[in-house]
């Protein structure tokens, strides 16, 4: 079968185009045929040798696919952040992360869906109690955690704010419902919130803590725009707020039964046409060089997939 492998790290085009051996299922997997794979940042980040724990190489990028089995269901799937297998015609995934694609969605829908809103939904409902009259600000809008938040936080009632890299990319939060998006230098526009789920990282990240309310709190959950910069605690104390951060593969290791019904709340939000995903590129598996780039320029917007 054909697959795109990583076998080192560096710019797009370390990732080639292989044949590789058929995945055997072990007990407890079923073969899925991958109609579409989500590129996430994480993938990105192992790429270029800057993910803090990779995986040994050669590896198949690829933890989020959408297809179909054997006996014809169409599902989506989470493979194991470490384990990877999803840019490819067929991969195996444990049965207890199989989902079923909501009837009448794209498989490009499916494999954009349950990472982002995962990521989104679990911090505004477990680290954070998000209700109506909550003001949540999300940052990275426009890209596929971001969006996600932004509806997730608006079916929960919140009002929400956004912020983007570039002026072109504030029209999608809009769209999604944020009543305020401004580019990151345009962050002291903002009046206090509180809660900010921050995908982003970096400077970014530690500026939040200054636009929460009293006992609001900030979760990071990416550093896409850099490291994380050393807090004070005393400044948090003295300003009754708090600070979180979220990673969804470790907690799908310890904490399996809380993402699972996770994914079930998300998933009949979506069959509710509460939420949906934005897939804001799609291209051949043979072109994945040009979709990481896509990526790494900062032009992409929602998620980017894959079609084998």
């Amino acid at each position: 079968m054909r697959a795109i492998v990583l076998e080192q790290v560096g710019a797009p085009e370390v990732l080639v185009l292989r044949d590789v051996p058929e995945p055997a299922p072990a007990e407890g997997e079923v073969a899925v045929s991958v109609r579409a794979a989500a590129i996430n940042y994480a993938d990105a980040l192992i790429r270029r040798g800057q993910y803090p724990q990779p995986p040994p190489l050669p590896w198949i990028p690829g933890v989020e696919v959408a297809g179909e089995t054997a006996d014809g269901r169409r599902v989506i799937g989470l493979l194991p952040p470490g384990a990877g297998g999803g840019y490819a015609e067929r991969t195996t995934v444990d049965e207890r992360w199989l989902f079923d694609l909501p009837a009448g969605a794209s498989f490009e829908e499916g494999a954009a869906f349950l990472l982002c809103f995962l990521t989104a939904w679990i911090p505004l409902t477990r680290q954070a109690d998000v209700r109506p009259g909550t003001r949540v600000l999300v940052h990275a809008a426009a890209g596929g955690v971001g969006s996600a938040a932004v509806q997730a936080a608006r079916a929960l009632g919140a009002e929400v704010v956004a912020t983007a890299g570039s002026e072109e990319k504030l029209e999608l939060p809009r769209s999604l419902g944020a009543v305020q998006a401004v580019t990151y230098d345009r962050l002291t526009e903002i009046d206090p919130v509180d809660v900010v789920l921050d995908p982003v990282g970096g400077q970014l990240f530690a500026d939040s803590v200054g636009l929460l309310r009293p006992l609001g709190v900030v979760i990071g959950a990416g550093f896409a725009g850099g490291p994380w910069p050393q807090l004070d605690p005393a400044r948090l104390v003295g300003r009754n707020v708090g600070v979180q951060g979220f990673y969804l593969g470790r907690l799908m290791r310890f904490r399996p039964e809380l993402v699972h019904a996770a994914a079930e709340d998300v998933l009949r939000l979506w069959e509710a046409e509460l939420v949906a995903p934005v897939v804001g590129a799609s291209f051949p598996l043979e072109q994945a060089v040009d979709a990481h780039r896509l990526i790494d320029d900062r032009r992409s917007t929602g998620k980017v997939v894959l079609l084998p």
